[in-house]
């Protein structure tokens, strides 16, 4: 390497945190936000690591900014090394305290009202300095989620096959109709006897919606769903009103508008505690530890 080129890359590497997150928001305001600096500051960054590469990475687009054909490369370059290197630094610091730091923690949409706060409870109780940062979403955007490093770690129903995981329990699938259907009084229901029925489902891209269409398509059937809808206490509320039926976990809060009807032929998901592929800082590992001693209990209820 000579002495120019040694000289480039000592120029740049204070500034590519500020190219790397400006890219990854697209947006200048939100870049300062994260990065904990003034825009202008991050600007004058911005246009210092252009100067040294003598090629423009920005452009604008609407009210926020996107990369040139030489900022994308330069992003897809660098973007790899920066987070390997803000990995790095992260468990440095995180192993001269392990008993402090912060845990990204993600939980899916059908937990949550009560067994997740329990057990982050219980574990704020024997870890009161470690802080988490809580994201509750559904399964495919938790995965993501980790995937790209902005969660450490996720309790996930299932786990991605892709993700180191473990298993923490299974949670049951029923029937659930309003106290008015014809189906309420039974105790259980073969799949093949909701042909002719209304469903309430979640979109195709939840686990739910596509465990539904499978599970109907091995009865011999397509699920006529006329609602789709995201939000689960919605659904279940849609469900009580009489507008459909839903194949639903057990709710963590009591809903005596619902009937719960169990299926012939027992239906499971697999619970999983998911992590990164990085190393885990120790409070990372000291809450994997704890929720894969825990909460087997806690979270498969139903």
């Amino acid at each position: 390497m000579d002495e120019s080129s040694s000289a480039r890359i000592a120029a740049l590497i204070p500034l590519l945190a500020a190219f790397d997150i400006t890219a990854d928001e697209g947006h200048i305001t939100r870049a300062a936000q994260a990065l904990g600096v003034p825009q202008s500051s991050l600007s004058r960054r911005l246009k210092a690591v252009e100067k040294t590469l003598g090629v423009q990475l920005f452009q604008p687009v609407g009210r926020g900014i996107a990369l040139t054909p030489a900022g994308r490369e330069l992003f897809e370059r660098t973007h790899g090394l920066v987070r390997a290197l803000d990995d790095a630094v992260t468990v440095v610091r995180g192993n001269a305290d392990p008993d402090s730091g912060l845990v990204r923690f993600g939980f899916p949409l059908t937990l949550g009202p009560i067994s997740v706060p329990a057990l982050l409870t219980d574990f704020h109780t024997v870890a009161p300095r470690i802080r988490l940062h809580l994201v509750q979403a559904h399964g495919e955007a938790l995965a993501d989620l980790i995937r790209d490093g902005r969660l450490d770690l996720a309790v996930m129903i299932p786990s991605p096959v892709d993700l180191p995981s473990i298993p923490l329990g299974h949670q049951r699938i029923h029937l659930y109709v309003a106290h008015d259907h014809r189906l309420a009084t039974r105790d259980a229901v073969d799949l093949a006897e909701l042909s002719d029925e209304v469903f309430i489902a979640n979109p195709p891209t939840y686990h739910l919606r596509h465990l539904l269409d499978s599970w109907c398509a091995e009865a011999g059937f397509t699920p006529n769903v006329t609602f789709e809808i995201t939000e689960f206490e919605t659904l279940r509320s849609l469900v009580a009103h009489g507008l459909g039926i839903s194949l639903l976990p057990e709710p963590e809060t009591p809903h005596p508008d619902l009937r719960r009807i169990a299926l012939t032929a027992a239906r499971d998901r697999t619970i999983g505690l998911v992590r990164g592929r990085h190393r885990p800082t120790p409070a990372v590992a000291r809450l994997h530890s704890y929720i894969a001693g825990h909460a087997a209990a806690r979270l498969a209820g139903g």
